[in-house]
């Protein structure tokens, strides 16, 4: 869409916002000046923001005791936006969070290499890096919805498991090409400092070689102990257990390792029976933020929002039907739209009052459609608990009541 054309549909949209409504007439009706409080180390959110995580043990499980938590969901619907704020980044631990002294961590490379090395974080940081905003997808996005719907679930909680963040590090091929590894080496098992020892075995594709990096920074500062401090694997568009958190070893190989990371755990259950190993990459994903369930909305005009990523690069297009999946609107994408980063989506819709039920679908530059339920289920069958990624359908009632379903 052009500016001119952008702005033009913008301000028709805002005219509907405030039709009808009463507008200021002078500065009497302004809010006076308030004088400033004193400055401070960091800044904090205003006391009138209520937003945070959800933190869960089970899907479905919650206001639990938060010792008992394995993630904390990020508030998808009360962020703005592609970029989640450091401190709702959506969390996924193991073994709880590790409380690491940087100047006693060491990063391992070694296996199949000309020569090991050991290295300390201010090494890394030492290093050429680079800086680059992707999303984060723990596997188990969206399970909430794999057998059935609670109506009263929010977008946090069916998807609150994918963040973005801009993240800072060396590339893997710098590192790949400092200790020189064999040419035969085909596979890496990247190993974190928790107590769970969680460890992957990753293929070194060319594709992963040339976008994996060693991370040490997120949004401008050191990593979050939460999300990995002071080193972390990134992998754009691959599973979020990839990007292993508290990096302490890198191991070059010529076959997987077979982790219990990789066999009792993360694999996918199929409708036969058997079980599909690394199934790596994150599939093309959309879901409407704004409605969304549990919110209320009124007759007129809605500003229809939502986020759209997926592990195959850039989002090509994302489109909204209003009217259950019958008909489908093209929806404005805000920029930057980067590969294996969420992008933002936009839809003005004028609600005619009636109960109805709206949906996104996103296509990415591959080509690859986000597909509906019913296809989803009859090619995945209900016995996954990974990768969900059919399309989100939010239910609104004659009252303008938002709720989760499944189409």
């Amino acid at each position: 869409m052009s500016r001119r054309r952008f702005v033009t549909a913008s301000a028709a949209a805002a005219g509907a916002v405030i039709g009808g409504e009463a507008l200021a007439d002078d500065l009497a009706d302004v809010p006076a000046r308030e004088p400033g409080g004193v400055l401070s180390a960091f800044s904090a959110r205003s006391p009138y923001v209520h937003i945070g995580r959800i933190p869960e043990a089970t899907p479905g499980k919650r206001n639990i005791d938060p010792a008992d938590a394995i993630n904390s969901k990020t508030p998808l619907d009360r962020l703005v936006g592609s970029i989640t704020p450091t401190d709702l980044h959506y969390e996924r631990s193991h073994a709880g969070v590790p409380n690491i002294d940087p100047a006693k961590h060491r990063l391992l490379i070694h296996g199949m290499t000309r020569k090991q090395l050991v290295l300390t974080p201010d090494d890394i940081m030492r290093m050429p890096s680079i800086s680059r905003i992707v999303f984060i997808e723990c596997t188990g996005n969206g399970w909430e919805n794999w057998k059935k719907a609670d109506p009263n679930l929010t977008v946090q909680n069916t998807h609150g498991l994918v963040s973005s963040n801009e993240w800072t590090g060396v590339p893997l091929r710098y590192l790949i090409d400092l200790v020189g590894k064999e040419a035969r080496s085909a596979w890496m098992l990247a190993e974190g400092g928790d107590a769970a020892a969680v460890a992957r075995s990753i293929p070194l594709t060319e594709e992963i070689m040339d976008e994996a990096f060693v991370a040490y920074g997120q949004n401008g500062e050191p990593l979050r102990p939460a999300h990995g401090f002071p080193l972390r694997l990134i992998m754009p568009g691959f599973e979020g257990n990839l990007n292993i958190k508290w990096l302490r070893r890198l191991k070059f190989g010529d076959e997987p390792w077979m982790t219990r990371w990789e066999t009792a755990r993360y694999t996918q259950l199929l409708a036969n029976g058997k079980a599909v190993q690394f199934q790596l990459r994150m599939e093309t994903n959309s879901v409407i933020t704004s409605p969304s369930g549990t919110m209320t909305i009124r007759p007129g005009y809605n500003s229809i929002t939502g986020l759209a990523w997926s592990g195959h690069g850039r989002i090509a297009k994302v489109e909204v039907s209003t009217d259950e999946g019958r008909s489908w609107q093209r929806a404005r994408m805000n920029h930057p739209v980067l590969p294996k980063a969420q992008t933002r989506f936009e839809l003005d819709w004028q609600w005619n009052g009636k109960p109805t039920k709206i949906v996104s679908r996103a296509t990415d530059e591959k080509g690859n459609v986000q597909p509906d339920r019913k296809s989803f289920i009859a090619k995945t069958g209900t016995n996954a608990l990974f990768h969900y990624n059919a399309q989100q359908t939010w239910s609104i009632d004659g009252d303008g009541k938002v709720s989760n379903v499944l189409a």
